[in-house]
């Protein structure tokens, strides 16, 4: 299940697209949203990243930034990335597999990330979360807006 609001996010290590290491302490003194999603070049993961990356400029009005975060290797995100001319920053939980994703509640056994989202207050609080029924959900930016 995933991470509940009101709770701290918890210590993770992700790293980006040049293989930097990304942690907890990244977020800190900004308002995040954790965009976890399953595979890049997917179908459905496709035209989230697309609708959010197009309403990116609404949530920076608001103080968000937006991260994309999958279990893909950090090559692979990037090619996703480049292929869809998107602007959101990709985080790589690769290796260890899931480790950040379990740390989230939002780990799928079959090797990949639940799609789900999860605002994080500049605090390092959890703000707010939500997880998709199932991976082909693909949840409406509106829930995004409305949390924030």
């Amino acid at each position: 299940m995933v991470v509940e609001a009101g709770q701290p996010a918890p210590d993770f290590t992700l790293r980006t697209e040049e293989g930097e290491p990304f942690t907890r302490e990244h977020l800190l003194g900004r308002t995040s949203v954790l965009v976890f999603y399953p595979f890049a070049f997917s179908p459905v993961c496709t035209d989230q990243l697309s609708v959010y990356n197009d309403l990116l400029e609404d949530f920076t009005a608001r103080g968000a930034t937006l991260y994309g975060v999958s279990c893909d290797a950090s090559p692979s995100q990037s090619a996703f990335k480049q292929q869809l001319g998107v602007e959101i920053q990709q985080l790589s939980d690769f290796e260890p597999k899931g480790a950040t994703c379990r740390a989230f509640g939002v780990y799928h056994e079959g090797g990949f990330a639940e799609r789900a989202l999860v605002i994080v207050d500049p605090d390092g609080t959890v703000r707010w979360s939500h997880q998709a029924e199932n991976p082909g959900v693909l949840p409406g930016a509106n829930l995004i807006f409305d949390a924030l």
